[in-house]
C-alpha cells in the first residue's frame, strides 16, 4: 500500500503543538524545533523510487538553516534569531563579512518589543537563562559558512540537542583593515634630551622616542648576537614606562663591565645613549679667557660674559680661564657659579699660582663624565713663581677624550723665541692623562701632550703683538671696514709664527673679527694712554685642535667689550663638537661637584633676586601727604 505525498508528510506533524515527537531511536525532542528542522529538508515533488519510500520513513538528524543575509531566522514560535559581536571594536562595514580571528559570534534569540528593542533569551548552562534588552541596532549582518557539524559524515551526527548546542558559536576568519592606519608622527625634537644646544624642563616625556626605538633595538640585538660581542644587556626586555630598560639578574652575573662592547645598547656610555641624549651626536662647549690683571674688585654681572644676549640657546659645557686672577679664588668660582645657576655645576676647578680654571657642566650630563684630572707647568726659573705657566684639565665624555688648556706666556714685545719655548715645555712637561684611557693611542706621541686627546682647546694670554708702531695700527684700525681685521692680523706674530709651524702645530684658530683686546685704560674704551704707550694686540686667543677632521665647528669668536675692569677684554668662543660613543671600562665620576659652591650660588642668586624686586616694588609705590 502506497502513502501519498501529502499523508507522508502529515506523518511527520505532531498531533499537538506541545507534544514531543519520538524519533524511534529513544531520543524526544521538542515538537516547534523538530518541525522547523523538518521543513527545512522537505523534498522536492518528484517521482519517487521505492528505495526513495523506504528511507522517507526513517528518521534523520535534520540540518541547521542558514542565516539569511540579513542576520537573523525566524522559528515556529515567532522568535528571531540574530547574531551580535562580542567585541565592540569589530568592523561593521566589512563588504566580506568577516570577523576577528579572535572574538566570536554568539547566537541568541530575540523577540520584537516596543520603542525598536529587542528582547533577548542568551542560553547557558543548565536551565538558568538571563534576559537583557539592546537596540535593535545592535543586530549585525552576516552569514557563516558550513558548521563542524554538517561536515561530519552522517553516521557520526548526534541528535538535534547537540547539534544547535555545538553550533551556537562560530570561528570567523580574521578583519581586514578597511583603510590604512596614520603614520606616526616621528617628533624628535620634543622627545629628546636636546642637550646639544638648549636647556629644556627636567620633566620631558621620552616614551614616544623609547616605542619608535623599540624595534631597531630588537634587530640590534639579533645582528649582535651574531658578531659575538658582549650583548647580554641587549636582550633585557625592553620598558615601555622609561627610556630605561630592565636588567635582568643573570646580565648582572655574566656582564663584565671592564670589557664592554661600544655597540652594546645596555653601555651606559653606548651608542643607545649617546642618541637619546644627542641626537646629532654634538655637545656645546663654551670657552672663556681673560686676563684679570689681579684686580680685587670683580664685575658686579658676569651676564654678559657668560650668558650673552645674542646667543640663543645656553651650552652643554662652561670652561673659564683666567689669568692674573683675583686674590680670592673662591670668591671668583661663587660668581660663576651665581651667573650660571641651578642648571650648572661646577664640575672641577684647579689652580697654578694666579692661573685658575674652572669646568662647569649641566647637571643631567654629569653622569656621562669621567673622573677629571688636571696637571700643571711652570715656564719661570724659580719655580716657586707661578704666574707664568699653564693649567690642564682632561677628562671623558661619553667616548670623546677633552682636554684644556689655559697658559701665561713670556711678555714683551720682542721675546717671541721666549713664547715658543713656553710653548714647548708645557707640551711635553704636561703630565695628561695620569689614569684615563686613551682612546687612540696609535696617534699619540710621548712628546706632545696635545696627541693624546680627541678634542684639544688651548687659550689664554699668549702675548703675542702686532709688528708695527702704534701710530699705523691705529690707521689701519681706522680704515678697516666693519669688523673687518685681515689687514691688522697680516702683522700678528702669533699668525706668523703658526704658518711657520714653529708653534700650535695642527692648531686653528676661527677667523678673528673684533678689535684688539690689549692694552686698554680701566673703565674705558680707550687704549693704553700712559708714558709707555704700548701697541694694540691680540694678546688673549683660543685655539682648538681636532684628531678627525671637522670634528670641532666654530659657531661664534668675539670678545665681551662690556668688562672693564681690567686692562684686558675677555675673549668667549663657542664650539660644537662631535661625540662617540664610548665603553665601560671609562672611570666615571660619579656625578660628584661642589656641592657647598652650588648652594652658596643659588643662595647668592635668591638674595640678588629678592633685592632687586623690592627695589622695583619702592620706586613703583606712591606717597599720598595731607596738607
Amino acid at each position: 500500500m502506497r502513502m501519498t505525498e501529502d499523508e507522508a508528510d502529515s506523518c511527520l506533524q505532531p498531533t499537538c503543538e506541545d507534544s514531543a515527537v519520538n524519533d524511534n531511536r529513544g531520543h524526544f525532542v521538542d515538537a516547534t524545533i523538530y518541525k522547523e528542522h523538518t521543513d527545512a529538508i522537505k523534498l522536492p515533488k518528484v517521482a519517487r523510487t521505492p528505495e526513495a519510500e523506504i528511507d522517507l520513513f526513517h528518521p534523520r538528524p535534520p540540518l541547521l538553516p542558514r542565516l539569511s543575509k540579513a542576520g537573523k531566522s525566524v522559528s515556529v514560535d515567532g522568535t528571531t534569531r540574530t547574531r551580535r559581536l562580542r567585541n565592540s571594536q569589530e568592523s561593521l562595514s566589512d563588504p566580506a563579512e568577516t570577523g576577528s580571528s579572535t572574538d566570536s559570534l554568539k547566537e541568541e534569540q530575540t523577540t520584537s518589543a516596543p520603542g525598536g528593542f529587542i528582547h533577548s533569551r542568551a542560553a547557558v548552562s543548565g536551565n538558568n537563562q538571563a534576559s537583557s534588552v539592546r537596540p535593535v541596532s545592535a543586530a549585525v549582518t552576516g552569514s557563516p559558512g558550513l558548521s563542524e557539524y554538517e561536515r561530519r559524515p552522517r553516521s557520526q551526527q548526534s541528535d538535534s540537542t547537540e547539534h544547535r548546542a555545538r553550533s551556537s558559536r562560530v570561528r570567523l576568519s580574521p578583519v581586514q583593515s578597511a583603510r590604512l592606519l596614520p603614520a606616526l608622527e616621528k617628533n624628535f625634537a620634543s622627545a629628546t634630551l636636546k642637550a646639544a644646544n638648549q636647556i629644556d624642563g627636567d620633566c620631558l616625556d621620552y616614551g614616544t622616542l623609547a616605542r619608535e626605538k623599540l624595534q631597531r633595538n630588537l634587530s640590534d640585538s639579533r645582528l649582535l648576537e651574531n658578531m659575538g660581542f658582549d650583548s647580554t644587556s641587549v636582550n633585557s626586555m625592553k620598558s615601555s614606562y622609561s627610556v630605561l630598560s630592565p636588567i635582568r639578574p643573570q646580565d648582572v652575573r655574566n656582564r663584565s663591565f671592564l670589557e664592554g662592547s661600544v655597540l652594546g645598547s645596555g653601555a651606559l656610555l653606548g651608542a643607545e645613549e649617546l642618541d637619546r641624549c644627542f641626537p646629532d651626536r654634538r655637545v656645546g662647549v663654551y670657552v672663556a679667557t681673560w686676563n684679570m690683571q689681579g684686580e680685587k674688585g670683580l664685575p658686579g654681572n658676569l651676564d654678559d660674559l657668560l650668558l650673552p644676549t645674542d646667543s640663543e640657546f645656553a651650552q652643554d659645557f662652561y670652561i673659564i680661564g683666567v689669568q692674573e686672577g683675583c686674590p680670592d679664588r673662591r670668591e671668583w668660582e661663587t660668581r660663576l657659579q651665581e651667573t650660571l645657576g641651578p642648571y650648572y655645576v661646577m664640575l672641577y676647578a684647579a689652580s697654578h699660582g694666579v692661573l685658575y680654571l674652572s669646568v662647569f657642566v649641566r647637571r643631567d650630563l654629569m653622569w656621562f663624565c669621567s673622573e677629571v684630572e688636571h696637571a700643571t707647568v711652570t715656564t719661570r726659573i724659580i719655580s716657586q713663581i707661578k704666574t707664568k705657566g699653564a693649567v690642564g684639565v682632561a677628562f671623558i665624555f661619553f667616548g670623546t677624550s677633552f682636554l684644556f688648556i689655559t697658559s701665561h706666556f713670556t711678555s714683551g714685545d720682542a721675546k717671541v723665541y721666549e713664547r715658543i719655548l713656553d710653548y714647548n715645555k708645557i707640551i711635553e712637561a704636561l703630565a695628561l692623562p695620569k689614569s684615563l684611557p686613551d682612546t687612540n693611542p696609535y696617534r699619540s706621541t710621548p712628546s706632545d701632550v696635545t696627541t693624546r686627546f680627541d678634542q684639544v682647546f688651548w687659550f689664554g694670554d699668549f702675548n703675542f703683538r702686532l709688528s708695527k708702531d702704534r701710530g699705523e695700527v691705529e690707521n689701519i684700525m681706522k680704515q678697516a671696514v666693519g669688523n673687518d681685521m685681515s689687514s691688522l692680523l697680516q702683522h700678528d706674530q702669533l699668525s706668523k709664527e703658526m704658518k711657520e709651524g714653529s708653534i700650535f702645530k695642527g692648531f686653528q684658530e676661527a677667523p678673528v673679527h673684533f678689535r684688539p683686546t690689549y692694552k686698554f685704560d680701566i673703565g674705558c674704551d680707550v687704549y693704553d694712554t700712559t708714558s709707555k704707550q704700548r701697541t694694540p694686540s691680540y694678546t688673549d686667543r683660543i685655539l682648538f685642535r681636532n684628531r678627525q677632521s671637522d670634528d670641532i665647528k666654530v659657531v661664534k669668536y668675539t670678545s665681551c667689550s662690556n668688562i672693564k675692569t681690567s686692562d684686558h677684554r675677555p675673549v668667549m668662543a663657542v664650539f660644537q663638537v662631535k661625540l662617540r660613543p664610548g665603553r665601560d671600562n671609562i672611570p666615571l665620576c660619579a656625578a660628584q661637584f661642589d656641592r657647598t659652591l652650588y648652594l652658596e650660588g643659588i643662595r647668592r642668586r635668591m638674595t640678588r633676586e629678592m633685592k632687586r624686586r623690592e627695589a622695583m616694588n619702592q620706586s613703583s609705590s606712591t606717597i599720598c601727604s595731607i596738607s
